[in-house]
């Protein structure tokens, strides 16, 4: 599944984005009228929006797994005391989810960070992976690696809000689809985060 480079105006759009304005993020954004505890506490975490070629890099997680179970996710985790930065959880996590090798990964910057309804603060790092490689899925937790073009999910035409019931509320939120991928809650925030930001 070997990808050409990057292209050059992908890595100058992305860069640009990177600069321009805007806030910290939250799966609460659609919905105000849910009260969150002052003084919470959210545990630090960090994903990998990796662009290789023209195209995105995400990951279905295994079905089994406790937390968000088949959902589509950013590789990425909860920052570890041995990791120095942000940006070095992500590229670990990506290393072990998927097998990136981070020597691969240019790091452009981070995006604002967004409040999880599972209690995290997750960090999203930017990066253009500048060689081919092989993912190699983690067993046990990412059931499949795979990539949607960089365009579609840069366009909030294809962005819509969708609604849920969640513990007897009402609940909306972003979803991105694309073919028999159901890209929604968490990582279509950031994605339209982003879209915003290159449009």
């Amino acid at each position: 599944m070997g990808l050409m480079r990057p292209m050059p105006h992908d890595a100058d759009r992305l860069r640009a984005a990177l600069l321009r304005p805007g806030g910290e993020s939250s799966d609460f954004d659609l919905n105000p009228n849910v009260a969150l505890p002052p003084g919470r506490s959210l545990r630090p975490a960090a994903v990998l929006v990796a662009i290789w070629a023209d195209r995105l890099i995400l990951t279905k997680r295994a079905s089994h797994l406790k937390h968000h179970p088949g959902q589509i996710a950013f590789p990425g985790g909860k920052v570890d005391e041995t990791d120095a930065s942000h940006e070095d959880a992500a590229l670990r996590e990506a290393r072990e989810e998927i097998g990136l090798p981070s020597k691969s990964v240019e790091i452009l910057g981070r995006l604002p960070a967004h409040e999880t309804v599972t209690g995290f603060a997750m960090t999203p790092v930017l990066g253009l992976v500048r060689d081919s490689f092989d993912p190699i899925p983690e067993a046990g937790e990412v059931e499949e690696v795979f990539t949607v073009p960089l365009r579609h999910v840069l366009d909030p035409a294809n962005f819509t809000i969708e609604r849920r019931l969640w513990r007897g509320e009402w609940r909306r939120f972003y979803t991105v689809p694309y073919g028999p991928y159901y890209i929604w809650g968490a990582t279509a925030r950031i994605l339209r985060g982003l879209a915003d930001r290159v449009t």
